[in-house]
């Protein structure tokens, strides 16, 4: 576990709101209690239960939304979030966000999304990039830096995923994927179904899929999350979207077609144990995957919902599939090649990883 803590990390599937921080979404319900805006006692066993299947889980979700209702809390929870992955080495994040609408208090899909770039930006502890460099070369910055302490401070890359909500109108989904190709030089360098997976039909989303297929926007589809949607499943696969997420659900035809595609899959261990789509961990089919050599990425999905970190999530590859630290390393460097950031970025990451590996192989 500690050699997992320390070597550069990647991840590409974390939800902003499923990453907060318990003591954080206590100590808002607890002030939207006092105001007898929620029941305080009630919120409470929901965010400290550990265990939490898949319904449980998208019950906290709504719980959640109601939370992060300002823009103050939005800012925060993001704040934290980049503080708690840097922490534990990740280098790299890619942040996905549903842009919410709150009109009572004057709250827009963009003013979300400006609210977290203000979290971006209010992170003190460590450099953070997250404006592409073709945009402002100027905030490129070097990996490692001085703050006016004279203390060195690590840079963590950034960029963010604008998430379309299946609970959501295919109006509303158009929205977002224009909000994202909009805000491109803000650091959004891609877009994200996911939610709810036995919520809404992938009819819906695809006329904003293909917009944003057609501007060149990089798409993640959670994908077969229920073992009853196989059909929607095959129409994703036909979709060919830059990656998917978990893959549990499919179909032997299914499989042997995401196989030949090589789309790259966000690997979540502890959520799928958790949730119920997989029994345990020895069942998961990241195995299958990673003897295939297919592409794959380890990632946590929500660490605050799961209780987990993405160095737990490499250290529970390892122990349950019996992987060294080498094969733990190249998986985390190959994972560069899955990113949406631009050369100048994935060049810094490859000479990190080629750092580390200098000094520990």
């Amino acid at each position: 576990m500690e050699w997992c803590l320390k070597q550069p990390k990647i991840e590409l599937h974390a939800h902003l709101n499923g990453s907060a921080r318990d003591s954080t979404l206590l100590e808002l319900a607890r002030g939207l209690g006092e105001r007898g805006v929620v029941d305080f006692a009630t919120i409470e066993s929901v965010i400290r239960k550990n265990d939490r299947s898949l319904v449980e889980c998208f019950k906290l979700f709504d719980l959640i939304r109601v939370l992060t209702t300002d823009h103050a809390a939005v800012t925060r929870i993001t704040r934290e979030v980049i503080e708690d992955f840097a922490s534990e080495n990740v280098v790299y994040l890619e942040l996905r966000t549903t842009p919410k609408k709150n009109e009572a208090i004057g709250m827009s899909k963009r003013s979300y999304i400006q609210a977290v770039l203000d979290g971006l930006r209010s992170v003190d502890a460590v450099d953070v990039d997250f404006i592409p460099s073709d945009v402002n070369k100027a905030n490129s910055k070097k990996t490692l830096s001085i703050n006016d302490n004279g203390v060195t401070k690590t840079k963590i890359f950034v960029r963010l995923l604008l998430s379309i909500d299946r609970q959501e109108t295919g109006e509303a989904a158009m929205e977002t994927v224009k909000l994202a190709l909009e805000m491109k030089d803000l650091g959004v360098v891609g877009v994200d179904l996911s939610g709810n997976p036995a919520a809404g039909e992938w009819d819906t989303f695809l006329p904003a899929l293909n917009f944003a297929k057609e501007h060149e926007l990089p798409i993640v589809l959670h994908c077969g999350e229920l073992p009853d949607r196989l059909e929607e499943v095959q129409e994703m696969l036909n979709f060919y979207p830059q990656r998917i997420g978990h893959a549990i659900f499919l179909d032997d035809e299914q499989w042997r077609l995401l196989k030949l595609s090589k789309i790259p899959v966000e690997i979540c261990l502890t959520s799928n144990v958790h949730t119920g789509c997989v029994t345990t961990i020895d069942d998961h089919h990241f195995i299958d995957l990673y003897n295939s050599k297919h592409p794959l990425l380890l990632c946590t999905d929500d660490p605050g919902v799961f209780s987990t970190s993405l160095s737990r999530e490499h250290y529970l590859a390892s122990s349950a599939f019996g992987l060294g630290r080498e094969e733990m390393f190249e998986m985390g460097k190959t994972a560069i090649d899955y990113i949406f950031a631009d050369e100048r970025v994935k060049k810094e990451l490859r000479e990190i990883f080629s750092s580390f590996a200098a000094k520990e192989f």
